[in-house]
């Protein structure tokens, strides 16, 4: 069952199917992420329906993370999900990718250079964007060494379909600490986080 036009931008389905309960089993996926970065997390709910282009991991994310305060930029294979996000979340939509707190990269092809996303300031670091970044696929234990807090030893992420010049900007970023962008991929149902505190190795 699909839910009624109400924005005059076709039919949109329903997201979570308790959407209280639901955002806070994602929301504690999130943050096993987050605290375990290279590790890759299956998202505890996904949406009943997601639209078209929009994963159901990077669909979850948008309904746990976004409201009418933190403003989602999209790239250009995601405008269609617009509508969906201004119903089940009231999203604001930023015009730039320097205006928004949450982006939303339907593949890597789409991915703007990093440094055009906020980075935030040394007096309020906070104040940076989170890109969520569909790719085809996660492999942990292979690809890019990953160091930092929340690894013990080593621990290695393969993010399938990223350029290597993806990997060398963010390597310029990762001196700008703390100011930086934090990453989540996503590939179907499952989601592996990158925060700015990791060094990348390789």
């Amino acid at each position: 069952m699909r839910w009624p036009d109400v924005l005059g931008v076709g039919r949109i389905g329903p997201a979570f199917t308790d959407p209280v309960h639901d955002a806070q089993a994602c929301f504690r996926s999130l943050l096993d992420a987050m605290a375990h970065p290279g590790r890759i997390v299956a998202m505890a709910a996904a949406p009943v329906e997601t639209p078209p282009l929009l994963g159901p991991a990077a669909a979850a994310v948008a309904l746990t993370l976004c409201d009418n305060d933190t403003p989602v930029w999209l790239s250009a294979g995601l405008d269609p999900v617009r509508g969906y996000l201004t119903l089940h979340c009231a999203a604001t939509f930023a015009s730039h990718p320097a205006e928004a707190r949450f982006a939303f990269v339907a593949d890597p092809g789409e991915l703007p250079d990093l440094d055009r996303f906020a980075l935030g300031t040394d007096e309020y670091p906070d104040r940076s964007a989170t890109l969520v970044i569909q790719v085809p696929g996660l492999i942990a234990g292979s690809g890019r060494l990953l160091r930092g807090p929340g690894i013990r030893g080593d621990a290695r992420l393969d993010v399938r379909g990223l350029p290597d010049q993806f990997w060398v900007e963010r390597a310029a970023l990762a001196e700008l600490f703390p100011c930086g962008l934090d990453m989540v991929f996503t590939a179907g149902r499952e989601l592996a986080a990158l925060p700015r505190s990791i060094t990348v190795i390789g």
